[in-house]
């Protein structure tokens, strides 16, 4: 389950609660192409939605926890 660099941000922004809205904001990328991200992160993880995806994520990468002081 490798993630791309953009889609290891969305994810950890999301797992952080920031709904898509404020993750394009966040990341300067327009709220379809965040969605596009959610939707291709959910499946490459075979993960039922994006809170599924995060709590995956979380699990076998704890190093974005991290990432939580750059956010």
């Amino acid at each position: 389950m490798k993630l791309t660099p953009k889609e290891t941000d969305v994810i950890t922004l999301a797992a952080l609660g920031f709904s898509d809205k404020e993750i394009g904001l966040k990341l300067r990328i327009s709220y379809s192409t965040v969605r596009d991200y959610i939707d291709k992160i959910v499946l490459k993880m075979h993960a039922r939605n994006r809170t599924h995806a995060a709590l995956l994520y979380a699990k076998y990468h704890p190093e974005w926890l991290i990432s939580i002081h750059e956010v």
